[in-house]
């Protein structure tokens, strides 16, 4: 029984070898199916599973241990699968240049050779291509970095403060950019950039910024001016442009408002510093309202300035440390003009406050018989000289 084995196993291997050596030949090119099969096909697929296995994976640990927002999870995701699928084209690349008899290592050194040749020289500085295209992950990463540590510092130790919230936000933003130059001048020192010829760039720089970037210069400096001096801050009740609306951000070159009708608008920040804008909220959030009305002649003026005042008194949005005032203004036409002025804790309920003191005043002159006139207009008619009477 022995040699049906051995025998079994001698076709088999003629098999193999007999496709093995099978050749196609597709113009001035050969190649064996079955070695393709083993060196480029399989490769291929095997890049793929890996390619797959590996992103779900990572986007398992981003979820689970990472415990990352729903949001900022689906952006490292999307970053991580083009990531794995650039890698991937390019393994197939390699590959398939390899099988067809590219010399890939002396290729790749070339390359290699040529990003790092330097292409600028000063000084002890040698920037080469390599050295360009890294400053853009030095750049994100320090930006991103940047982020993800202020956030943690605010929630873990500014959060903690007795600060106010507008106080808070301006350490910030401070905070922030001064973490972000700091760990993007630790970046391009680690990929070799000195800091003494980057300083000599900036400066060269600067001078054409000087003269052709100088609205976005004048609104740097003014939103320096703003986190420093705090003319307006977060959460304020400004008039800019005609346009009333609560101060929501502070950025170094704009700042953005949300308007009364929950419209954004974004005001350039040296424009906050070289007019003149109403801050209803600067050192206080307590203001006072105005409300006026017309009594008729004849009226109790000690009645309505009563009313007035109880009216006043009962507002909800009353600041009870203010005075509040009803005062008789002028005498018109059609009747006299009465004025309160009313106490109130927040200037962000200012038309709140207003509307619910003129239905309070209202109801009130309704109880008390006190009329609201009409405006009257007397029409006196001469008749002509001769005309009949």
């Amino acid at each position: 029984m022995a040699p049906f084995p051995r025998a079994e196993n001698h076709g088999m291997k003629e098999l193999f070898d007999t496709i093995n050596a099978f050749t196609v030949t597709l113009g001035g090119l050969q190649f064996k199916p079955a070695d393709m099969a083993l060196r480029l096909v399989l490769p291929v697929i095997g890049a793929y599973v890996l390619y797959r296995v590996l992103f779900f994976f990572l986007k398992r640990f981003l979820k689970r241990t990472l415990k990352l927002r729903a949001e900022t999870a689906a952006k490292a995701s999307r970053v991580i699968r083009w990531t794995l699928r650039i890698l991937v084209w390019c393994g197939w690349i390699v590959n398939i240049a390899w099988y067809f008899g590219a010399e890939i290592p002396s290729f790749l050194g070339a390359l290699w050779g040529g990003l790092t040749t330097p292409v600028i020289n000063s000084g002890a500085t040698q920037i080469s291509i390599i050295t360009i295209i890294l400053v853009i992950p030095v750049i994100a990463l320090s930006w991103w970095g940047t982020g993800r540590l202020m956030r943690l510092v605010d929630s873990r130790l500014l959060s903690r403060t007795s600060l106010d919230p507008a106080l808070r936000f301006s350490v910030f933003s401070l905070a922030r950019y001064i973490v972000l130059i700091v760990a993007l001048l630790l970046g391009l020192t680690v990929i070799g950039i000195n800091l003494s010829s980057v300083a000599v760039l900036l400066g060269v720089l600067g001078i054409g910024v000087g003269f052709g970037l100088q609205s976005v210069v004048a609104n740097f400096i003014a939103g320096l001016v703003i986190v420093f001096e705090r003319p307006v801050k977060v959460g304020d009740r400004i008039v800019v442009n005609n346009l009333e609306g609560d101060v929501v951000r502070v950025r170094l070159r704009s700042t953005l408002i949300t308007t009364l009708t929950n419209e954004t608008i974004i005001v350039p920040n040296s424009q906050l510093i070289d007019h003149h804008i109403h801050n209803y909220s600067f050192d206080s959030a307590e203001i006072v309202i105005v409300n006026s009305v017309s009594v008729a002649y004849g009226t109790d003026l000690e009645l309505v300035r009563r009313v007035l005042l109880e009216a006043a008194a009962a507002n909800p949005f009353l600041f009870s440390g203010g005075e509040n005032k009803a005062r008789v203004t002028s005498f018109g036409d059609s009747g006299i003009t009465v004025e309160l002025r009313t106490w109130i804790r927040d200037a962000h309920n200012k038309l709140d406050a207003m509307a619910w003191t003129n239905l309070a005043i209202w109801k009130a002159f309704r109880d008390n018989g006190i009329v609201i006139p009409f405006p009257q207009v007397d029409l006196h008619v001469k008749p002509e000289p001769g005309a009949k009477k």
